[in-house]
């Protein structure tokens, strides 16, 4: 499932990174008799946070407690919004899960279609696009510029960029209320014209009335519930659903954000071949950072996004397993000389990607200087 016009990567000198970590990694697992799928934490996880998004939805309906309370219960459903696209749905629509394919597809659809989104474009964009491609740009769809945001060094400077540092949080507030309501439909066609998606017609024309008929049902929940069913005022409802995808969205894209587009991540262009230099290993760890490894409490709600490296490197092995992991790779990494890129804390991460939004937002020379 890619473009005919997408880079391929050529490891000219057979570098053995991946190799042996990889025969690292699988003894880990071997040895010690553990699945590399979910395990009690995940499942205890899963129902926590689908308790955060689903319990205040249920006492805005049954109670219909004042503006103010009702807002604080919207609020905790964004909340409960993020930590279940970044710990329940990502797992299982990598696969990582559960071993078993049936479970990986049910807890994937019903998790995104909760939370407003399309399986089938988010796997397009996300599991082929993202995670063969990173920071490559006009291809990895995370970098490619969005309204006033500019996330690569190879795209155009505008004025208002020089100012993105400031605003460009608030418009990560807006993305998940854009992924809800235009991006899978926009998106759609995009891969359908790119050559992502290879789907035939009649295939498209499934897909295209599945995604209709998810995102009647997300609405009729989220909204048509409470207005008709229990007659809230539909503008209080539309408040509510505004600051819960506002919150979601502003946590879910700073998240991602920490992890590529921040101070020491690389952007590698291909040649004229279309072939990119490097093993697609090397590749991830030059476009990828970690960021407080040591903090359990962010990377149990984070799903283990504060550890991309491994994710990049193993995306079919559950987040919950990374922790672990990471010494694994750091080592490995090092006797291979290979660049381990990390952010000691969530604060200097944060300081790092606004300092490489405002880099990328100055002259375009300054811009050629960190490509």
């Amino acid at each position: 499932m890619k473009s005919k016009s997408n880079p391929r990567f050529v490891n000219k000198d057979k570098n053995l990174f991946f190799p042996t970590l990889k025969k690292r990694v699988d003894a880990y697992f071997k040895e010690r008799n553990l699945s590399k799928n979910a395990n009690q934490v995940l499942v205890v996880k899963t129902i926590a946070l689908t308790a955060l998004y689903v319990l205040p939805f249920i006492g805005v309906l049954v109670f219909h407690p004042p503006l103010g309370i009702s807002l604080v219960l919207w609020f905790l459903m964004g909340i409960g919004l993020a930590g279940l696209g970044m710990s329940v749905m990502h797992d299982a629509n990598h696969g990582a899960y559960s071993e078993n394919a049936t479970i990986n597809y049910w807890i994937g659809n019903i998790y995104l279609s909760m939370l407003g989104g399309s399986t089938f474009n988010w796997n397009l964009q996300h599991n082929v696009l993202h995670h063969m491609y990173t920071n490559v740009v006009h291809v990895d769809e995370d970098i490619n510029d969005k309204l006033v945001l500019k996330f690569s060094p190879h795209t155009p400077v505008k004025s208002f960029h020089q100012l993105q540092w400031l605003y460009a949080f608030f418009f990560y507030g807006l993305l998940s209320l854009y992924w809800v309501t235009l991006k899978d439909f926009i998106q759609f066609t995009i891969h359908i014209r790119n050559g992502v998606n290879t789907n035939t017609k009649a295939q498209n024309a499934v897909t295209l009335s599945k995604i209709i008929l998810a995102k009647v049902l997300y609405y009729a929940v989220i909204i048509g519930i409470p207005t008709i069913g229990f007659h809230i005022p539909l503008g209080e409802v539309i408040l509510g659903f505004l600051l819960m995808h506002f919150v979601g969205g502003i946590i879910l894209t700073t998240i991602f954000q920490l992890a590529h587009s921040v101070e020491g991540t690389s952007h590698p262009l291909p040649n004229e071949k279309g072939i990119i230099e490097n093993d697609w290993a090397i590749h991830q760890l030059n476009t990828t950072v970690n960021f407080s490894r040591h903090n359990k409490w962010l990377s149990w709600y984070v799903g283990g996004l504060n550890f991309q490296v491994e994710h990049h490197l193993f995306p079919k092995i559950s987040h919950v397993h990374y922790p672990a992991l990471s010494g694994i790779v750091k080592q490995t990494a090092q006797e291979f000389g290979v660049p381990y890129l990390e952010n000691p804390t969530f604060g200097v991460a944060l300081k790092s990607h606004m300092a490489t939004l405002y880099q990328l937002g100055r002259l375009p020379d300054m811009n050629e200087a960190i490509g």
